[in-house]
């Protein structure tokens, strides 16, 4: 049977997402090419232009969006219930059609970012550590964030207390990233697109901090996180502005520049989340050891990650065990091998990166 003009047009998004598939996967063998031509060619342009464009509301455009797309795509799916038996084919076309144009927005806005050479490699440090290795760290970590409690709080057995509103949070994250910039030209940040998201309390249920837009490069932030953290998750998502979707390098990128901030709550929100993956990942090797350590962290740090632990059980339900696995395999499709335990890798950045520095 020949096909009309018609009906060949309904092959072509399908076809093209396909092509792009495999073009996705060469590239993914090149990441200097990608380095070169796309995180420091084409994304920088395109990302500041949206940061620029959706920065001038005060609100999530990108959670408008995803909303309507979600209507649009349920109206579609009630339309067409009767018609899967008779003209299945001509839905599955449509599907993969409306996927392909997503799958090509993806990858050219941000996603490429996935294929780019590791951080790791570009700041010239390892990633392997020891056991002797992470515990010495830890202790000078433990030591840190105890000296500055104590610049913050007078009391140990007081938790920290952070006296800003999430929109000045906001304001002031982009120092840390200015503070950077001289030393590491490519952490250079600008054009401010930083936002609470609408839908907040169903990102607290499914486990989430916050999460970038990669249709419009909005900084998308949980708003409903306990305070004393919340800087490190601002500055986490911003990294992921700029072109580093690896989720351990966010999480060093978040920690970088909240220690270079000079404001002090910016510090003590990066350096607490360094102390908890830290002994989280010393809990799994010696759970005896991990427990030493933590008698050394004064009673008001403590607190504070009770203050977490407080919030994490407040939104526990089945609807985080299922969007974990989701985005655990999500993960793992994007070149982040470990899912969703790539957060915790970034411990070995930490380590390494200090060995001949002072924290």
């Amino acid at each position: 049977m020949l096909l009309t003009p018609l009906m060949k047009k309904k092959f072509i998004l399908p076809l093209l997402l396909f092509v792009q598939i495999i073009i996705i996967n060469i590239l993914s063998f090149f990441p200097e090419f990608v380095e070169r031509y796309y995180s420091n060619g084409l994304f920088p342009y395109l990302s500041k232009g949206e940061r620029i464009l959706f920065g001038l509301f005060g609100f999530s455009i990108g959670d408008i969006i995803y909303g309507v797309v979600i209507i649009l795509a349920v109206r579609w799916l009630w339309k067409t219930r009767k018609t899967w038996r008779t003209a299945y084919k001509n839905n599955i076309l449509k599907i993969l059609s409306a996927f392909s144009i997503f799958y090509f927005l993806f990858h050219l806005l941000w996603a490429m970012n996935y294929h780019r050479v590791p951080l790791h490699e570009k700041m010239g440090i390892e990633k392997k550590y020891t056991p002797e290795e992470l515990v010495a760290f830890t202790e000078r970590i433990i030591a840190k964030t105890n000296k500055l409690h104590r610049e913050i709080e007078k009391n140990d057995s007081l938790k920290v207390v952070v006296h800003y509103t999430v929109n000045q949070i906001y304001d002031l994250s982009v120092n840390g990233y200015k503070e950077m910039e001289a030393r590491f030209p490519y952490f250079a940040f600008q054009h401010e697109s930083i936002k609470s998201s609408l839908i907040s309390v169903p990102l607290s249920y499914m486990g989430f901090g916050g999460y970038l837009n990669p249709f419009t490069n909005e900084a998308q932030v949980n708003s409903k996180l306990p305070l004393y953290g919340f800087p490190a998750t601002a500055c986490h998502e911003m990294s992921h502005q700029i072109g580093y979707a690896s989720e351990s390098e966010a999480n060093f990128i978040g920690y970088m520049a909240s220690i270079h901030n000079k404001d002090l709550y910016f510090k003590y929100a990066g350096y607490t989340m360094a102390l908890k993956y830290c002994l989280r990942n010393i809990n799994k090797i010696d759970e005896k050891k991990a427990k030493s350590l933590a008698g050394l962290i004064l009673p008001g740090i403590k607190a504070n990650f009770k203050e977490s632990e407080a919030f994490n059980k407040k939104y526990e339900s089945f609807v985080e065990t299922i969007f974990e696995y989701f985005y655990d395999n999500y993960l793992k499709l994007n070149k982040q091998e470990d899912g969703l335990e790539t957060y915790s890798k970034f411990v070995g950045l930490l380590v390494n990166y200090y060995k001949d520095k002072d924290l």
